[in-house]
């Protein structure tokens, strides 16, 4: 790993680049966030990189928390919170806001604010709204600090399910029928907006899927067969984001392909396959993170199946002017297409999650995709991407 083109002082040794894993956040998926957090502060290497663990609060604070990856695991089918790592009730981390600095203070009512060193790179795991969408993105372009990840732009796509399917469909990619209901429409014509999704149901059959437009993770994911139980799936999608989607169910296998930014450009894994979990009625949140379904890895496809969505799964990353790293989620249907559902510009990374497990089995261990990841951000420079 180079550190020549780090912030250096005449005459003193060469330090290691020191890096901010920020974790939390506001969204509901803030627990998972943690729990992926946790497996990135066990994985990075401490004779390469300083590490300074930044957690965010449910309610938004920057808190100095505790570097103890144990307490940051799933516990009694509970996700942890950042809470229970901060430091301090009230201090408050805050980041440099001229770009000519990296230096992080930690600011404490009562006590003079503590210099907590600079950072040189910033590696953010948190998901869904407020971190994942380009908001915590932009601050750190203000800031001028390096980060993991895509950019604002990006970001900002791969969270909006309606604009990523948008991208997705003019650059010739396959998506599958869908359904937009804005706020205005629903607060407005909520009538209206139910003829619609009568129609669509009429058009495409059941099931259909109730989603919000800006969440991850499953959450806030109802499968409807019928249009009994309609406004309370409206409800629970809209206690998560305003925007919500109607989704045509799909008859096919899930199949998943992750995407990596090497030196030389973007390379697809191995693929895995999601099978259908016997204890839910689909791939929901407790599948994923509570019972830990288990993928399987490699997924079993022909060797034209396998080239097909590695390549798909390229394209969906340079159509959404993606950096660092991208989980493409697909469809194969029983005609042999692949349909691409979404991608996950910072997916799940706990040890149990689909992203690691594709890349382990394709050669890229745990510790070594995290260094990729902070070699591939240290590469680039803050500004329009």
């Amino acid at each position: 790993m180079s550190t020549d083109n780090l912030p250096q002082n005449p005459g003193q040794p060469r330090r290691k680049p020191r890096v901010a894993v920020v974790f939390g956040g506001r969204s509901s998926e803030h627990g998972i966030s943690v729990v992926t957090a946790g497996a990135v502060l066990k994985a990075i290497d401490r004779t390469m990189y300083e590490v300074l663990p930044i957690g965010i609060t449910s309610d938004g604070r920057w808190a100095l928390t505790a570097d103890e990856p144990e307490r940051m695991a799933i516990s009694d089918r509970r996700t942890p919170n950042v809470d229970q790592l901060a430091e301090s009730a009230e201090g408050t981390v805050v980041l440099p806001v001229d770009p000519a600095s990296r230096e992080v203070v930690f600011n404490e009512p009562g006590s003079v604010p503590k210099a907590l060193g600079e950072v040189d790179v910033v590696f953010p795991v948190l998901h869904g709204p407020y971190g994942e969408d380009g908001t915590l993105q932009g601050l750190l372009e203000l800031s001028g600090v390096p980060y993991v990840g895509a950019g604002v732009l990006a970001s900002a796509v791969g969270q909006d399910k309606e604009y990523m399917k948008r991208v997705f469909s003019s650059f010739g990619l396959k998506v599958g029928p869908y359904l937009v209901v804005r706020p205005r429409e629903w607060e407005q014509d909520a009538a209206g907006a139910r003829k619609r999704i009568v129609e669509f149901a009429g058009e495409h059959g059941w099931p259909l899927f109730v989603k919000p437009a800006r969440a991850g993770s499953s959450i806030g994911i109802t499968r409807l067969d019928g249009l009994d139980g309609l406004d309370e799936a409206i409800d629970e999608a809209r206690r998560h984001d305003p925007k919500f989607l109607i989704e045509a169910g799909i008859t096919g296998r899930e199949i998943e392909c992750g995407v990596l930014e090497f030196a030389d450009g973007p390379r697809a894994s191995v693929p895995a396959e999601i099978p259908p979990p016997q204890a839910h009625a689909y791939y929901d949140f407790e599948a994923k993170y509570i019972d830990s379904t288990p993928g399987l890895v490699p997924a079993p496809l022909t060797d034209e199946e396998t080239a097909e969505v590695r390549r798909l799964a390229v394209d969906a990353f340079e159509a959404a002017s993606c950096e660092g790293l991208v989980r493409a989620d697909f469809f194969l249907t029983e005609d042999g297409e692949f349909v691409i559902n979404e991608i996950n510009t910072m997916p799940g990374f706990t040890p149990i999650s689909m992203y690691p497990q594709m890349w382990a089995a394709s050669g890229v261990s745990y510790p070594e995709l995290v260094d990729l990841l902070l070699q591939a951000a240290l590469r680039r420079s803050t500004g329009l991407r």
